[in-house]
């Protein structure tokens, strides 16, 4: 696969508002071949699903990415679109029919819109909810009911059923990223060695390691190189000249485009013009260059 000078449009919840593993994905390409051009957009929202569903106790009905595809996808006209969800499809219950049908509609929905625009799309599962990071917040099967405050103990159980099925029931021309599977393996090793190792604090939003992590496994399954990006020097990393540019310019484009699209989180976040936004993108892109 080749992502340069294509538009690539990079959609999920609140791990891909975050969007550091989207960072370092660009930081690689652009280190790896600097006489390319990659031309990213971040526009993951929190709290967002591909399922419509929302918890009872969440403090507002949960976007959902139907609400502001047809803006997102009319706007950018991408050439991929990467898709992250799920963590949040689950409504942090255990695995039911009607959850589980909820999931797949959405996502055969955003699949066939990405589709029909010409976009190819690559599925990316949601992460590993790590239960052992917040133990005194699980609850039983029991439990009255479930919200990402007191998620259901074997939440994982949910998410791995989610990434099995969009790992072998996707439409055809789509690629799909195991994440899901590959972080469980993972983490299971790593905590045979040390049983507090965890990729995040609160069970959901991995760290910045956990971001670095995610890029490289979706590097790889890509068959992109992933060498430049190591856990081992990630001080060092986030330190470079190179990286702190592809960061801030990501950042900054995301929360410009963000609003250009239109979204809702209790309130409705509207903006008529990206220009502004996309002269300081211009702007960082001739510092990239000449650093490259």
């Amino acid at each position: 696969m080749d992502l340069s000078n294509k538009r690539v449009l990079f959609l999920g919840d609140s791990i891909t508002h975050d969007g550091q593993y989207v960072g370092f994905i660009e930081y690689a390409l652009r280190k790896q071949k600097p006489e390319q051009n990659f031309d990213f957009y971040s526009l993951g929202l929190n709290s967002e699903t591909a399922s419509g569903l929302s918890e009872n106790d969440h403090p507002f009905p949960r976007p959902c990415i139907h609400e502001r595809l047809g803006s997102a996808l009319g706007k950018i006209k991408p050439e991929v679109v990467f898709v992250c969800y799920g963590m949040n499809d689950g409504i942090y219950h255990p695995l039911n029919k009607d959850i589980f049908d909820a999931y797949k509609k959405g996502m055969l929905e955003l699949v066939k819109k990405c589709q029909n625009v010409g976009a190819e799309v690559i599925l990316i599962t949601p992460p590993l909810f790590q239960d052992h990071a917040i133990p005194n917040l699980l609850q039983d099967a029991e439990a009255a009911d479930f919200s990402y405050r007191a998620p259901y103990k074997a939440y994982q159980e949910t998410l791995a059923a989610f990434s099995e099925w969009t790992s072998t029931a996707t439409p055809e021309n789509v690629t799909c990223v195991n994440l899901n599977s590959i972080m469980a393996t993972y983490v299971s090793d790593q905590r045979k060695e040390n049983k507090n190792f965890c990729f995040s604090k609160d069970g959901i939003h991995p760290s910045l390691e956990g971001h670095l992590f995610i890029a490289q496994v979706i590097l790889k399954n890509l068959n992109f190189n992933h060498d430049v990006l190591s856990r081992g020097k990630l001080t060092e990393l986030k330190k470079t000249p190179l990286y702190k540019l592809v960061e801030k310019r990501r950042q900054l484009r995301s929360r410009g485009w963000l609003k250009y699209v239109g979204y809702e989180r209790a309130k409705v976040f509207k903006t008529d013009s990206i220009s502004e936004t996309e002269l300081r993108v211009a702007e960082l892109l001739k510092e990239i260059d000449v650093i490259t």
